[in-house]
């Protein structure tokens, strides 16, 4: 099989001075490598090309077969690592709570550890017969939803 290490140090190679960056590597048991790698613009189908030919430069087909993919970690999919909510900061998002609650807001900020999302709900003021609509900030650890993804707008 396959070393992930070795592809890893690899993709960082080719990383070194772009500004893409890495989302996930997998292989596969019958070595299936499938490389995702984002950019704060978007990914060119070009630069995936290129990562790909210079993977293939430097793993030996003759010691070991395998079957290459490499693309962007997709639009509309679940965020897997702390810099793709850092690169959708202000844009709307799908969250899927722990508890299975799904919410829908802007993304505030993304730290390390945490992120925040500003939701809007039906709040009663005291004193007023009917609720009005607010904004709520909920920060959540990455580890505590399910998945949070960027929502595409078509207004």
């Amino acid at each position: 099989m396959i070393d992930r290490i070795k592809v890893k140090g690899i993709v960082d190679e080719w990383l070194d001075d772009k500004d893409y960056f890495l989302v996930d590597i997998n292989i596969s048991p019958d070595d299936k490598i499938v490389v995702e790698i984002d950019h704060a613009d978007g990914v060119w189908i070009e630069d995936c090309v290129d990562l790909s030919r210079f993977i293939e430069a430097r793993l030996n087909r003759d010691e070991e077969d395998y079957e290459l993919e490499v693309g962007s970690a997709g639009i509309g999919q679940p965020f897997k690592i702390p810099r793709q909510y850092q690169i959708h900061v202000g844009d709307e998002v799908e969250v899927m709570t722990g508890e299975g609650k799904k919410l829908t807001g802007i993304l505030k900020e993304a730290a390390d550890d945490n992120f925040t999302v500003t939701i809007k709900e039906k709040v009663r003021p005291e004193g007023a017969k009917r609720p009005v609509m607010m904004d709520r900030d909920l920060t959540f650890g990455y580890d505590e939803v399910k998945y949070t993804k960027y929502l595409i707008s078509f207004n």
